[in-house]
């Protein structure tokens, strides 16, 4: 793939999103840096001249998702990473959940990553070659109290990019997904809150005290291992950043595994007869 690489960026106006646009402007690659609001995008214009182009996509339109798209490639020529990271998260209790909330947040964090998914990779099946990033989360392995529709998105996106990575392997695509623990994005800015009822107050606040700030990595800090994962000639279906993530899918994995063996012999004689 050339020096220099074209990226294609949903959610480039904070967090993450605007870290990493940065981060590969730096370098001297260039950018489609897109927002809901292109206004909070200005400051990348005025530093990184031509090398940046931005514009305001909601990727809940399918339509412009596909417009946008097609004008960046017109723009540059080429799209070689594409990095679907637009997203915010709906908390609350399963019970509290409101259903059109929920299938909003669905149509952002998922419905969204396909559009763009599915609008990139006409481009890069004719040029044989690119690297799709999808944005999962901790959430996108572990669900917690209160988080059930936000972690349900984040397994979706995982899912969706499992399958993704498998149909593209021999076209010369690659897939990452990025898995982020807790960090000061300002994820918490943008969340949506279903309406409260008291009963689920105690898990509510428990699930809220163990959320440390001392645990919040360095958005900024994230931004090498990007650039690694994008410049690596075989890079890893998925990512995790952060120190104590690692950790915590270590030890749900092995109560899994526990649970897995403590019922196998159950598991098997539902079989059947072999």
């Amino acid at each position: 793939m050339p020096q220099g690489k074209i990226w294609f960026v949903t959610g480039a106006s904070r967090g993450f999103g605007r870290a990493w646009s940065e981060a590969a402007l730096t370098r001297g690659d260039k950018v489609v840096a897109t927002a809901r609001n292109v206004g909070d995008l200005t400051e990348l214009v005025d530093a990184y001249g031509d090398n940046v182009l931005t514009h305001e996509l909601d990727v809940t339109n399918r339509e412009a998702v596909f417009n946008v798209v097609n004008l960046a490639h017109r723009h540059f020529g080429r799209i070689d990473v594409v990095l679907s990271i637009a997203g915010y998260g709906y908390m609350g209790a399963v019970e509290e959940l409101d259903i059109d909330a929920a299938k909003a947040n669905f149509e952002t964090n998922v419905f969204g990553t396909l559009s763009v998914i599915q609008a990139a990779l006409p481009f890069l099946r004719r040029q044989a070659g690119g690297h799709i990033l999808t944005v999962s989360s901790i959430g996108g392995i572990l669900s917690f109290p209160t988080g059930g529709a936000y972690t349900a998105t984040k397994f979706a996106v995982e899912a969706i990019s499992e399958a993704l990575a498998g149909e593209v392997a021999d076209l010369g695509i690659k897939v990452t997904i990025i898995e982020p623990g807790s960090f000061a994005t300002g994820f918490g800015s943008s969340a949506r809150f279903a309406s409260g009822i008291d009963v689920y107050d105690p898990v509510r606040q428990a699930i809220r005290s163990g959320f440390k700030p001392s645990d919040q990595g360095d958005p900024s800090a994230t931004s090498t291992a990007i650039m690694k994962v994008v410049d690596a000639q075989e890079p890893p279906l998925r990512l995790v950043l952060g120190a104590t993530t690692i950790p915590r899918f270590k030890a749900a994995y092995e109560q899994r595994i526990r649970t897995w063996e403590a019922w196998e012999d159950v598991s098997i004689a539902a079989h059947g007869a072999r």
